[in-house]
C-alpha cells in the first residue's frame, strides 16, 4: 500500500513514491514531515490550475475496501434514493476529514465548502470537539431524560444564554426534521389551531409532516403528508415578481433596477400584500403558525426583504398563531452579523429550531421555545430516547466553547463579506451569473442562461461546472427550486486564502464553459 502523506503547497495530497507538482513542475514543494514532491499523482485535463493553499496535516493510509466494491454495495444494499441523490458523475470517496479539508481513498485532498450540507460548523475534527466527544465517551455513552445527568443540563443552560428572553426552554432531538416536527405539535397545542404556513421553495424536513411544510416537488411524495400546511409566495427580490438593488441585507444587492423612495421598499409592500392575500384566502382567520428561514438553505440562499419578517409576524400573531425561526442553517453564528439568523430580521420568534451546526455533524436538533409554549406541551408525554444524549451534549457545549475561542462568527462575516463581493465581480464579469446573496458563510451564486430573463441555467450546464469545481479540488453544493444555485456553506474556519482558490478555481471553470459553450 501507498502512503499518504499531504502537501504543504500545492492542489493536494499524494501517494509516497509518487509526486505532487505545483504549476511549475520544476518548483519543489515541502510535505509535512519534510518530504520533497516535484509531479502530481492527479492529473487534470487543464494544467494551468490554481494552487490549493498549503495543509500541514497528513491524512491516515486509507486501506479499506475498493471504491468498486463499495458502489456494488451501495447499488445492492442501500436505499436506491442514496444512489439517486450521489453527488457527481464521477463520485467522491470520502476518507477522512480535517477542518475545512476532506481527503478521498486515493490521497486527494479537496477544499470543503458545503460541510456536509451545510453541517460541519467549526471544521471537521475539530481538535476540541473531538476530545469532548471522546472524554465523554470515556465516561458514560448513554442514558435517557428519565434520569437526571450533568451534560444534559450543562448543555442547556449554556444554549439557553444565548437566546433573549423568554427563549429559554429546551427540547432536544436528533435532527432538524425531528425539530421542526415537534416545533409544529407545540405551535397547535398551545394555540389550539391547526394551519401552518411556509413559503414556497423552503425546506423544513422530509418525515411525512414536515414534508408539508416543505415547498419543493423534488422532496415531495404523492402520499397525504403535512396535512393544515399552506405554501406562500416566497418574496424574493431576485427572482420574485419583485425586487431592486436595496432590498436586502446582504453585502451584495440584486442587479435588478429600483425606483423606490429611500427608506421604502415596494417590494416589501407587494409581497407582504401577497402574504396578506395567502391570509384572506387559504387558511382559516385563525391559525397555529408560520415557518421561516431567516435565509432559504435548500432553496438556495434567497433573501427576503428586509423589513418583511417584521411585517409577517405581525400579521400572524393578529391571527393567533406563534412565530417560528427554522435556524437549522442559519444559526450558529453562520450568518457572521449574529448568532442566530433571525436577529439579522430585528424580531423575536416564539420558537426556534436547530440542528446541523448544533453538534458539528454529530447528529443532534433542539427546539427553544418560552415557558408558556413549553407547559402547553404536557397536556401528554412525549418521549424521545436519544434526545439529550451525554456525547451529543458533550460535543454541542464544546462547539459553543470552540465558536466563542476561535472567533468563528468573525470569521464567518470576515471571510464571507470578501467572498461575496468578489463573487460580485464574478458576476459583472460574466452573464451567466444572475445573482450574488447571503450573509456570512450562507451563500448563493445564481446561474441564469442570460441575466434580462433570469432563466435558470440547465442542469446539463450546472453539472458541467459543478464536476469541473470538484475536479479542481472544490467541494460546494447545488440548490434552488431549479437546482439553478450553487451553495457555498463550508465549515467556518476558512480562511481568506481559502476563499481566494475557490474564486480563482470558480473563475476558471465560469470561462471554461465559456468557451465551450
Amino acid at each position: 500500500m501507498y502512503k499518504v502523506i499531504s502537501c504543504l503547497s500545492g492542489r493536494g495530497a499524494v501517494l509516497s513514491g509518487q509526486s505532487c507538482c505545483s504549476r511549475s513542475s520544476s518548483a519543489k514543494l515541502h510535505l509535512a514531515g519534510g518530504a520533497i514532491c516535484q509531479k502530481s499523482a492527479f492529473k487534470h485535463p487543464n494544467k494551468d490550475l490554481p494552487e490549493m493553499p498549503p495543509c500541514k496535516f497528513s491524512p491516515e493510509e486509507y486501506k479499506g475496501m475498493s471504491k468498486e466494491r463499495m458502489m456494488e454495495i451501495r447499488k445492492q444494499n442501500c436505499n436506491p434514493m442514496t444512489m439517486k441523490v450521489t453527488y457527481y458523475k464521477k463520485p467522491v470517496f470520502i476518507h477522512q476529514g480535517y477542518m475545512q479539508w476532506l481527503w478521498d481513498v486515493d490521497g486527494r485532498r479537496y477544499l470543503d465548502l458545503f460541510a456536509g450540507v451545510a453541517t460541519v460548523s467549526v471544521g471537521h475534527c475539530h481538535p476540541k470537539v473531538t476530545a469532548a466527544a471522546k472524554q465523554q465517551l470515556d465516561k458514560l455513552w448513554h442514558t435517557t431524560n428519565i434520569y437526571v445527568y450533568p451534560a444534559l443540563h450543562e448543555y442547556c443552560e449554556k444554549l439557553a444564554s444565548y437566546f433573549p428572553d423568554p427563549l429559554k426552554v429546551i427540547y432536544l432531538t436528533n435532527s432538524g426534521s425531528e425539530a421542526n416536527d415537534l416545533a409544529m405539535l407545540m405551535a397547535r397545542l398551545h394555540t389550539g389551531n391547526f394551519d401552518i404556513i411556509t413559503f414556497r421553495g423552503s425546506y423544513h424536513g422530509g418525515s411525512p409532516q414536515t414534508m408539508g411544510l416543505t415547498s419543493n416537488a423534488a422532496y415531495k411524495y404523492p402520499v397525504a403528508n403535512g396535512l393544515g400546511c399552506t405554501n406562500t409566495m416566497c418574496p424574493d427580490v431576485f427572482r420574485g415578481p419583485w425586487g431592486g438593488s436595496h432590498c436586502r441585507d446582504s453585502p451584495v444587492q440584486t442587479i435588478r433596477d429600483c425606483g423606490c423612495a429611500p427608506g421604502h421598499c415596494m417590494a416589501n409592500v407587494q409581497y407582504i400584500e401577497q402574504f396578506k392575500e395567502t391570509l384572506a384566502t387559504s387558511v382559516p382567520n385563525r391559525i397555529a403558525a408560520f415557518f421561516g428561514e431567516p435565509i432559504q438553505g435548500v432553496g438556495g440562499a434567497v433573501q427576503y426583504p428586509k423589513n418583511f419578517l417584521q411585517d409577517a409576524y405581525k400579521l400572524v400573531r393578529e391571527r393567533g398563531g406563534v412565530c417560528i425561526a427554522d435556524e437549522v442553517q442559519t444559526g450558529f453564528g453562520r450568518t457572521g452579523n449574529h448568532f442566530w439568523g433571525f436577529e439579522g430580521h430585528d424580531v423575536l420568534p416564539d420558537m426556534v429550531t436547530m440542528a446541523k451546526g448544533i453538534g458539528n455533524g454529530f447528529p443532534m436538533g433542539a427546539v427553544v421555545t418560552t415557558p408558556e409554549i413549553a407547559a402547553s406541551f404536557c397536556k401528554g408525554v412525549h418521549f424521545n430516547t436519544f434526545g439529550g444524549n451525554p456525547v451529543a451534549c458533550a460535543i454541542a457545549s464544546s462547539v459553543l466553547d470552540t465558536i466563542r475561542e476561535d472567533g468563528t462568527q468573525q470569521n464567518s462575516l470576515d471571510v464571507g463579506t470578501h467572498l461575496m463581493a468578489e463573487l460580485a465581480k464574478l458576476r459583472d464579469k460574466y452573464e451567466i451569473i444572475g445573482d450574488v446573496r447571503g450573509k456570512g458563510l450562507q451563500i448563493g451564486v445564481e446561474m441564469v442562461k442570460d441575466k434580462a430573463s433570469r432563466e435558470p441555467l440547465p442542469a446539463v450546464a450546472m453539472s458541467e461546472i459543478f464536476e469541473d469545481v470538484k475536479d479542481m479540488g472544490v467541494l460546494i453544493g447545488k440548490g434552488g427550486l431549479y437546482g439553478q444555485t450553487f451553495r457555498i456553506k463550508p465549515p467556518m474556519c476558512i480562511t481568506r486564502e481559502d476563499a481566494d482558490f475557490f474564486l480563482a478555481v470558480f473563475d476558471k471553470s465560469l470561462h471554461s464553459y465559456m468557451e465551450r459553450k
